[in-house]
This record gives C-alpha cells, sequence and structure tokens, in this order.
C-alpha cells in the first residue's frame, strides 16, 4: 500500500504563454491619403505679425483704496519714532483686545498691516532693509516714543507675536538689538550722567588752579600774624586749619 504524502516522480506542468490577440499594424494607404487630406491647416494671417504695430501695454491703476492704506502706512512711518515689525500668528479675539489694552497703556498702538500693501511703500524709502521681515502676517508696533522695555515686557506674555524687528530713530535693530537697546538707562538719566561727567573735569581743573593762590594766601597770613605777635610780644595764632593743607 503506498503511503499517504507519495508522489508521483514524474508530473507534467503546462507552461504556455498567454495569446496575444493585438499586434502593430500599418495603416491602409488609402486611409493615409485619407488623414493627410483631412489635415487642419491653420489660416496664415493677412499681414505678417512683424508688419503689426505693438500693443500698448495697459497698466492697471490702483485702486483708491489701495492708495489710501499705502498713505496711512507712510504716515505711521513718519510720524513714530518707533516701530517694531512682529510675526502674528493666530489667537483669540479676547486675548488680542487684552494686549492692545495693555499696550496702549504705553502709548503703543497695534497697526495690522497686508504685505502687498507694505512691501511697495518700503521699496521706495529709506526703510527698505525691513523688507526681508515681511513674509508671512505681520502686524506693527508703532510709537512716538521709545517704549522698547514696556514692548517687550508686554509680549513676554503673548507668545503668538514674535518679534522680527524693529527701527527705532531711524535705526534698523534685529530682535538682540532691541533687547539690548531696551537695557539702556533713559535718555534723561544719560544726559545727566553726561552733563556730571562734563562738569566733573572742569570743577577739578579750576581747584587746582585756585589751589596755589589760596595756599600763598594762607602762607602770607601767618607770616604777617607771626611778625605782629612779635612786634606785641603775644604768641602767634594757630594757623587756620585751611592754611596748612597740602602744597
Amino acid at each position: 500500500p503506498l503511503s499517504a504524502g507519495w508522489l508521483p516522480a514524474l508530473q507534467f506542468v503546462r507552461r504556455g504563454s498567454k495569446a496575444v490577440t493585438r499586434h502593430w499594424k500599418a495603416m491602409h494607404f488609402q486611409r493615409q491619403k485619407l488623414m493627410a487630406v483631412t489635415e487642419y491647416l491653420a489660416p496664415r494671417p493677412a499681414v505678417p505679425p512683424r508688419c503689426l504695430a505693438p500693443r500698448k501695454e495697459t497698466l492697471e491703476e490702483d485702486d483708491g483704496y489701495v492708495r489710501l492704506l499705502r498713505r496711512q502706512v507712510e504716515e505711521v512711518f513718519r510720524d513714530n519714532r518707533m516701530i517694531a515689525v512682529c510675526q502674528y500668528n493666530s489667537m483669540p479675539d479676547e486675548d488680542v483686545v487684552l494686549m492692545r489694552h495693555y499696550l496702549r497703556k504705553h502709548n503703543i498702538e497695534v497697526k495690522f498691516v497686508l504685505n502687498e500693501i507694505v512691501r511697495p511703500v518700503l521699496s521706495q524709502s529709506k526703510y527698505k532693509n525691513l523688507l526681508p521681515l515681511f513674509v508671512a502676517r505681520n502686524i506693527l508696533l508703532v510709537s512716538p516714543e521709545t517704549k522698547a522695555k514696556e514692548m517687550l515686557r508686554v509680549l513676554k506674555g503673548v507668545p503668538q507675536i514674535n518679534l522680527l524687528g524693529a527701527c527705532i530713530d531711524d535705526t534698523i535693530l534685529s530682535r538682540q538689538g532691541v533687547e539690548n537697546f531696551a537695557k539702556l538707562p533713559s535718555l534723561e538719566a544719560s544726559q545727566g550722567q553726561t552733563a556730571g561727567a562734563l562738569a566733573l573735569l572742569p570743577s577739578q581743573t579750576s581747584s587746582l588752579l585756585q589751589r596755589g593762590s589760596a595756599h600763598l594766601t594762607a602762607l602770607l597770613d601767618q607770616h604777617i600774624r607771626r611778625l605782629q605777635a612779635g612786634e606785641t610780644g603775644s604768641p602767634a595764632e594757630p594757623a587756620p586749619a585751611q592754611s596748612l593743607g597740602a602744597h
């Protein structure tokens, strides 16, 4: 008896290729003639193109609203000493109102601008180096005063607003430059320090110039007192403390 797993030593397997029913066949010559005769030929122009007058390109005039927005941008850059460019990410309207409220306390206004409005204005002004900052949705933080320290303090609590750069007193600064500017003392304090340093040198020079004459006067006074004491026979009075100073 054969085992259950027995297989015959010789097996016939059919390995035939698939039947191909589509072969390339050349088009009949009569059909080729018909296709050549019925081929579409575009009509030639009556006048060659080189003889036609060139068309005048009509320049599209800017809309009145666009001109108004550009004029407002020019006024912003002309009337404010600090213009900060920030990247604006989506945030709730309540947070926007709260941020504008805190900035308005320091006399800082928020201006929403469009790149297609502000870029043509900057390209024709002295602020053209700010153009690389206007590549996404941006806002401007403007103020007639240099309130960089207060602006950074408010933006620290608003992560959706990223400071890219600023123009302060016609000087373009990066983010690091704005942070360094915020660490500087106020203008009044700097002016007071400068005035004190300038007044110190003349006072020292004046005291040095008067020191010799004051010392000579003290010596002469002491000599006169000694002469008067010798004539009267009374002891000489001690010299004042000012006359005993260093020579």
